[in-house]
Order: structure tokens, then sequence, then C-alpha cells
């Protein structure tokens, strides 16, 4: 084996490497993008829970205890 075709090899790998670390990254990015989604609808259906329970403050318009 050459030297040349030992470096087209490793390249080759690297190569392969990158697009599957892209592809998960991409994968991952839309599973974050759904998680977020997810959780900006259970903050406003809490929201709206504690607007309708109670006719105080909602809880996350209070100050915390500490000011």
């Amino acid at each position: 084996m050459t030297d040349i075709t030992a470096l087209e090899e490793r390249i080759a790998h690297l190569t392969r490497m990158v697009e599957d670390l892209s592809d998960e990254v991409a994968r991952q990015a839309k599973e974050l993008a759904i998680t977020y989604r997810r959780v900006e609808v259970l903050m406003e259906r809490e929201a709206e829970r504690e607007i309708a329970d109670s006719s105080s403050v909602p809880l996350a318009d209070q100050k915390p205890p500490h000011w």
C-alpha cells in the first residue's frame, strides 16, 4: 500500500465520519426544536391554568421571596 493510498483511505474514513456526525447533529437539532415547542406549550397551558384557578397574580409574575 502506498502512502497516497493510505492517505486516501484515511480521508475517506474521515469524510464518512464527518457526514455521520453532521447527520446526528441535524437529527438532534430537530429533536431539540420539538422539545422546546412542547415546553412552550406546557408553560402556556400552566399559565392559563393558574389564571383560571385563582384571581391572584400568576406564579410566574410574582416576585421571588428574597425581594
